[in-house]
Protein backbone atom coordinates (compact mmCIF):
# COMPACT_ATOMS: atom_id res chain seq x y z
CA UNK A 1 0.00 0.00 0.00
CA UNK A 2 0.96 3.27 -0.47
CA UNK A 3 3.61 5.40 2.30
CA UNK A 4 1.90 6.84 5.43
CA UNK A 5 3.86 9.67 6.39
CA UNK A 6 2.17 12.38 6.85
CA UNK A 7 2.92 16.45 7.54
CA UNK A 8 1.42 18.97 9.43
CA UNK A 9 -0.52 20.74 7.05
CA UNK A 10 -2.40 17.31 5.60
CA UNK A 11 -5.20 17.66 7.26
CA UNK A 12 -6.11 21.55 6.79
CA UNK A 13 -5.55 20.68 3.12
CA UNK A 14 -7.91 17.46 2.62
CA UNK A 15 -10.36 19.53 4.85
CA UNK A 16 -10.20 22.01 1.93
CA UNK A 17 -10.66 19.24 -0.49
CA UNK A 18 -13.34 17.83 1.65
CA UNK A 19 -15.18 21.04 1.10
CA UNK A 20 -14.65 21.08 -2.63
CA UNK A 21 -16.48 16.88 -2.37
CA UNK A 22 -19.40 18.57 -0.48
CA UNK A 23 -19.50 21.23 -3.75
CA UNK A 24 -19.68 18.18 -5.88
CA UNK A 25 -22.57 16.08 -3.66
CA UNK A 26 -24.45 19.58 -3.99
CA UNK A 27 -24.25 19.59 -7.72
CA UNK A 28 -25.45 15.80 -8.10
CA UNK A 29 -22.08 14.68 -8.63
CA UNK A 30 -20.12 11.94 -7.20
CA UNK A 31 -18.61 13.56 -4.31
CA UNK A 32 -14.90 13.67 -4.92
CA UNK A 33 -12.38 16.64 -4.33
CA UNK A 34 -8.90 18.02 -4.94
CA UNK A 35 -6.66 20.59 -3.86
CA UNK A 36 -3.50 21.59 -5.45
CA UNK A 37 -0.89 22.83 -3.19
CA UNK A 38 2.45 24.79 -4.21
CA UNK A 39 5.61 24.73 -2.05
CA UNK A 40 8.69 26.03 -3.93
CA UNK A 41 11.71 23.31 -3.49
CA UNK A 42 15.17 23.87 -4.05
CA UNK A 43 16.86 20.93 -4.61
CA UNK A 44 20.48 21.65 -4.12
CA UNK A 45 19.72 22.64 -0.56
CA UNK A 46 16.88 20.28 0.07
CA UNK A 47 15.16 23.13 1.63
CA UNK A 48 11.31 24.26 1.14
CA UNK A 49 11.68 28.27 -0.21
CA UNK A 50 8.53 29.33 0.03
CA UNK A 51 5.16 28.04 2.24
CA UNK A 52 2.17 26.11 0.65
CA UNK A 53 -0.25 27.48 -1.19
CA UNK A 54 -3.28 26.44 -2.61
CA UNK A 55 -3.30 27.09 -6.42
CA UNK A 56 -6.05 25.37 -7.58
CA UNK A 57 -9.50 23.25 -6.30
CA UNK A 58 -11.99 21.32 -8.50
CA UNK A 59 -14.62 18.74 -7.59
CA UNK A 60 -16.12 16.03 -10.02
CA UNK A 61 -18.00 16.84 -12.45
CA UNK A 62 -18.35 14.09 -14.89
CA UNK A 63 -22.09 14.20 -14.83
CA UNK A 64 -22.32 18.42 -15.32
CA UNK A 65 -19.72 18.31 -18.19
CA UNK A 66 -20.57 14.56 -19.70
CA UNK A 67 -16.97 14.56 -19.88
CA UNK A 68 -15.36 11.10 -18.58
CA UNK A 69 -12.13 12.93 -17.91
CA UNK A 70 -13.62 15.64 -15.62
CA UNK A 71 -12.44 13.92 -12.25
CA UNK A 72 -11.00 15.85 -9.73
CA UNK A 73 -7.61 15.91 -9.08
CA UNK A 74 -7.53 15.85 -13.17
CA UNK A 75 -9.68 19.00 -13.53
CA UNK A 76 -6.95 20.66 -10.28
CA UNK A 77 -3.47 19.37 -12.07
CA UNK A 78 -5.14 21.45 -15.26
CA UNK A 79 -5.78 24.54 -13.41
CA UNK A 80 -2.64 24.05 -11.24
CA UNK A 81 -0.78 23.84 -14.98
CA UNK A 82 -2.49 27.15 -16.14
CA UNK A 83 -1.69 28.99 -12.73
CA UNK A 84 1.73 27.95 -13.24
CA UNK A 85 2.38 28.35 -16.54
CA UNK A 86 3.96 24.78 -16.70
CA UNK A 87 3.14 21.13 -17.45
CA UNK A 88 5.58 19.83 -14.95
CA UNK A 89 3.94 20.62 -11.42
CA UNK A 90 7.42 18.98 -9.76
CA UNK A 91 6.84 21.31 -6.26
CA UNK A 92 3.09 20.36 -6.07
CA UNK A 93 0.88 17.93 -3.64
CA UNK A 94 -2.31 16.57 -5.06
CA UNK A 95 -4.70 16.00 -2.28
CA UNK A 96 -7.86 13.92 -3.04
CA UNK A 97 -10.65 12.70 -1.15
CA UNK A 98 -10.61 8.99 -3.10
CA UNK A 99 -7.56 7.34 -4.26
CA UNK A 100 -6.83 8.24 -8.01
CA UNK A 101 -7.92 5.82 -10.36
CA UNK A 102 -5.33 5.01 -13.20
CA UNK A 103 -5.99 7.85 -15.45
CA UNK A 104 -5.80 10.42 -12.50
CA UNK A 105 -2.38 8.79 -11.65
CA UNK A 106 -0.95 8.57 -14.87
CA UNK A 107 -1.67 12.38 -14.99
CA UNK A 108 0.16 12.79 -11.74
CA UNK A 109 2.96 10.84 -13.24
CA UNK A 110 3.38 12.76 -16.63
CA UNK A 111 2.63 15.76 -14.54
CA UNK A 112 5.69 15.08 -12.34
CA UNK A 113 3.87 15.77 -9.38
CA UNK A 114 5.45 15.53 -6.06
CA UNK A 115 3.22 13.67 -3.96
CA UNK A 116 -0.25 12.62 -3.38
CA UNK A 117 -2.25 12.68 -0.59
CA UNK A 118 -5.58 10.77 -0.57
CA UNK A 119 -8.44 10.08 2.10
CA UNK A 120 -10.44 7.34 1.35
CA UNK A 121 -8.69 4.08 -0.74
CA UNK A 122 -10.73 2.52 -4.01
CA UNK A 123 -10.52 -1.00 -3.81
CA UNK A 124 -12.27 -0.97 -7.45
CA UNK A 125 -10.12 1.32 -9.09
CA UNK A 126 -7.26 2.87 -7.08
CA UNK A 127 -4.26 3.01 -8.56
CA UNK A 128 -2.01 4.22 -5.89
CA UNK A 129 -1.85 1.28 -4.08
CA UNK A 130 -5.29 -0.62 -4.17
CA UNK A 131 -4.55 -2.16 -7.45
CA UNK A 132 -2.16 -0.50 -9.14
CA UNK A 133 0.96 1.37 -7.52
CA UNK A 134 1.78 3.99 -10.53
CA UNK A 135 3.56 6.36 -8.27
CA UNK A 136 6.21 3.74 -7.06
CA UNK A 137 6.42 1.79 -10.28
CA UNK A 138 10.23 1.46 -10.79
CA UNK A 139 9.88 0.78 -14.78
CA UNK A 140 8.46 4.43 -15.18
CA UNK A 141 10.49 7.55 -15.33
CA UNK A 142 9.36 9.05 -12.69
CA UNK A 143 7.94 8.33 -8.87
CA UNK A 144 6.23 10.41 -6.26
CA UNK A 145 5.61 10.24 -2.69
CA UNK A 146 1.94 8.71 -1.35
CA UNK A 147 0.42 9.59 2.07
CA UNK A 148 -3.05 7.54 1.95
CA UNK A 149 -5.78 7.14 4.60
CA UNK A 150 -5.68 11.22 5.58
CA UNK A 151 -8.99 12.27 7.16
CA UNK A 152 -10.14 8.54 5.48
CA UNK A 153 -13.34 8.37 7.89
CA UNK A 154 -14.74 11.12 7.11
CA UNK A 155 -13.88 11.30 3.05
CA UNK A 156 -15.34 7.24 2.65
CA UNK A 157 -18.39 8.21 4.87
CA UNK A 158 -19.10 11.01 2.80
CA UNK A 159 -19.47 8.97 -0.42
CA UNK A 160 -20.97 6.20 1.67
CA UNK A 161 -23.46 8.55 2.33
CA UNK A 162 -23.97 9.89 -1.25
CA UNK A 163 -24.10 6.25 -2.50
CA UNK A 164 -27.18 5.25 0.41
CA UNK A 165 -29.13 8.77 -0.53
CA UNK A 166 -29.11 7.98 -3.93
CA UNK A 167 -30.08 3.92 -4.04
Amino acid sequence: MADTIAFPDDDRFMALALEEAQRAWDEGEVPIGAVVVHQAYDRATRTFTSHPRVIARAHNEREAKRDPSAHAEFAAMLEASRVLDAWRLEDCTVYVTLEPCLMCAGLMHQARIARCVFGAPDAKAGALGSLYQVHADERLNHRFAVTAGVMEAACAQLLKDFFKQRR
